[in-house]
């Protein structure tokens, strides 16, 4: 009996460690997919409009994004939540939530 206790827990354990390792998978391809967004936006974007909407220049966002992306993905594969993977998040967002749409409106593009 002890030896089916102790099966029953593993089995447990084993449902706990597919639980971890699928969620840090799906966290860090949807976080590699949010920075990778973020850069290609910025490419896309004119040179003349990062600093006509009062931002940094389109340079030094693509290199903070290249950068977030690269070392994001790079140092810290399949843990989304070490230290420089949450940093390059936070650029990706920053960028996202307040640059693109400063950018855009900027551009005369229009929000859809």
């Amino acid at each position: 009996m002890p030896r089916l206790l102790r099966a029953l827990r593993l089995g447990r354990v084993h449902i706990v460690d597919a639980l971890y390792y699928w969620t840090d998978w799906t966290l860090f391809w949807g976080l590699t997919a949010l920075r990778v967004w973020a850069l290609a936006d910025c490419l896309t974007r004119k040179v003349a409009a990062f600093p006509a909407a009062d931002k940094l220049t389109k340079a030094a966002w693509a290199a903070m994004l290249l950068l977030g992306a690269v070392f994001g993905s790079l140092l810290s594969p399949y843990n989304p939540i070490s230290i420089v993977s949450l940093i390059s998040v936070v650029i990706a967002a920053v960028y996202l939530a307040d640059v693109r749409p400063a950018v855009r409106e900027v551009s005369g593009e229009t929000g859809r």
